[in-house]
């Protein structure tokens, strides 16, 4: 069911991509509809690789990426996330669990921060270990210049792309896929 649902909207997207693109053009066939069809499936991706020091998302199948984003993290980019409010993105394998379509950002996909490794260390240490560290895109209510968002890290310790880019991340990953976060 997941397939299809992906299937129609990626062909949904795909017509409107094609009509805003068609809709540039001035002449006359330029504003008519266009039926867009297709029978090929699109690619999923069965994991992806964050290199964080290079600010990239890597949408892979086996060995092969099939897309890659420029991405923007926590204020505090560097080292693992310990705990609630440090504003680091965590470093280490998970898995994509929940889908948040009515998230405050536009698209949400949950990871599966905290694991047991990343709770047991913030128990020694006293500390909440936080969570709800999301790939998602901008926020719905701009508090910024849109310039902010491209220019800098800018999360409290989530993977952020540009919407557009979020919609694809969102029809080529499935459910629990793995996701491994690297320095």
């Amino acid at each position: 069911m997941a397939h299809i649902v992906r299937t129609v909207l990626f062909t949904l997207t795909l017509a409107a991509i094609g009509l805003a693109a068609r809709a540039d053009s001035l002449t006359p066939a330029a504003t008519q509809p266009v039926a867009i069809r297709s029978t090929e499936t699109m690619p999923t991706a069965d994991h992806i690789v964050v290199r964080k020091a290079q600010r990239k998302m890597y949408l892979m199948r086996g060995d092969t990426v099939l897309r890659s984003y420029n991405i923007k993290l926590g204020l505090n980019p560097v080292g693992h996330k310990e705990r609630s409010g440090d504003f680091r993105t965590p470093e280490g394998r998970y898995v994509l669990t929940r889908r948040n379509p009515r998230s405050d950002f536009f698209l949400s996909i949950q990871v599966s921060y905290p694991n047991d490794g990343d709770v047991k260390h913030a128990r020694r240490n006293g500390w909440d270990a936080g969570g709800s560290i999301m790939i998602h895109g901008l926020p719905n209510t701009l508090k910024r210049p849109p310039d902010y968002y491209e220019r800098r890290d800018w999360t409290d310790g989530c993977i952020a792309v540009t919407n557009s880019e979020m919609v694809e991340i969102w029809l080529l990953t499935p459910d629990n896929a793995p996701i491994e976060i690297l320095p």
